[in-house]
């Protein structure tokens, strides 16, 4: 992994980092570091998605360049820190896994009928459903393609998270079953759709530089963990949060009809107030009935339920980061495990 000159890129993109996924980083030679290490992997990916098909080449760099919290390299980068090999293969383990990550945004898009993504109208809107589904799969194309450079066990390890990428989409889509626990079901899909390819990050970074297997593990049990916390944050802040602090609407779930931890535990709970459980029956598109709601989740006793979920994991995430070695690394990751939590307040 490169050490960068100081540049306002680079630099900048550290500070959206500890923005987006509250990073702290103290100490200066791992800052460098990973600054650097995330400017090859914006380059990588460029490099890697360019197509002799216009059509293709556009719609494939359209997601490349909304950007995003690029938090799967950033763990990726981070875990190698756990080795002794600070190499290409590092970088190229860190591209493959956003890669994985952006295919699935393509299809995502598609299933959920989105008109934006990252700020920048999505590609099924912009083109249509067919080139965003094509364009996800020729990203997870290129992902293979740089895996497979990196040896058979890096292309068993990814063709096992496709599989758990898929079966978590699957999951959700299909609903839990008769006799099944919502709220397992809902941890269950989480921990497939977006625990799995973290805790591959994680894998990854500490495969590619040599790190222990001991830590290689830990880590890949961190990103698995920490992956699922993400997204109960989200949950409990698209309530909590004021539309000011969120930087989108209010209520997004509400009106998309999606039941999350927090909705899923109200709906649990005896006690839940009749009006909320009737609110929480379909997609909400008034204005006034998603206040409504919003109003009536705070007061629910399931707002709390998610939240100590939320800390449970948070404290799961942090016991698993106890076993590597003290360092500056370790303290950067338990800094995005406190922040976790700490949004939600």
């Amino acid at each position: 992994m490169s050490s960068p000159p100081p540049g306002a890129a680079r630099d900048g993109a550290v500070e959206d980092l500890r923005a987006t996924v509250g990073l702290q980083i103290q100490d200066e030679p791992l800052l460098r570091a990973i600054a650097g290490g995330l400017a090859d992997v914006e380059t990588m990916l460029r490099d890697v998605v360019k197509s002799d098909v216009p059509a293709v080449h556009d719609a494939a760099l359209h997601l490349v360049e909304a950007g995003g919290k690029r938090f799967r390299p950033l763990f990726t980068l981070l875990s190698a820190q756990f080795g002794p090999k600070q190499g290409e293969q590092v970088l190229i383990a860190a591209a493959a896994v956003e890669l994985v990550h952006l295919a699935t945004l393509y299809h995502d898009d598609v299933m959920d009928e989105a008109t934006m993504r990252r700020g920048a109208e999505s590609v099924n809107s912009r083109w249509d459903n067919t080139v965003a589904i094509l364009t996800g799969d020729y990203l997870f194309a290129h992902a293979s393609r740089l895996v497979a450079d990196l040896g058979t066990d890096a292309a068993r390890i990814i063709a096992e998270t496709f599989g758990e990428l898929v079966s978590g989409q699957m999951r959700e889509t299909v609903g839990p079953g008769p006799g099944d626990d919502p709220v397992e079901h809902y941890l269950t899909v989480i921990a497939q759709k977006t625990g799995s390819l973290i805790a591959t990050s994680g894998r990854f970074g500490g495969m590619m530089s040599g790190a222990a297997e001991e830590h290689i593990q830990a880590l890949r049990r961190f990103g698995d963990i920490i992956g699922a916390a993400f997204q109960i944050s989200d949950d409990v802040i698209d309530i909590a949060s004021p539309s000011v602090e969120l930087g989108k609407a209010q209520g997004t779930d509400l009106r998309e009809g999606v039941r999350t931890l927090p909705m899923l535990y109200a709906l649990a709970d005896p006690g839940t107030d009749p009006r909320l459980v009737e609110l929480l029956a379909g997609p909400i598109t008034d204005d006034d009935l998603v206040a409504e709601a919003l109003e009536l989740l705070r007061r629910s006793n399931g707002l709390e339920r998610a939240r100590a979920t939320l800390s449970d994991y948070a404290s799961r995430a942090r016991a698993e980061l106890a076993s590597l070695p003290a360092s500056p690394a370790r303290d950067a990751c338990e800094s995005v495990a406190d922040y976790l939590v700490a949004r939600t307040f």
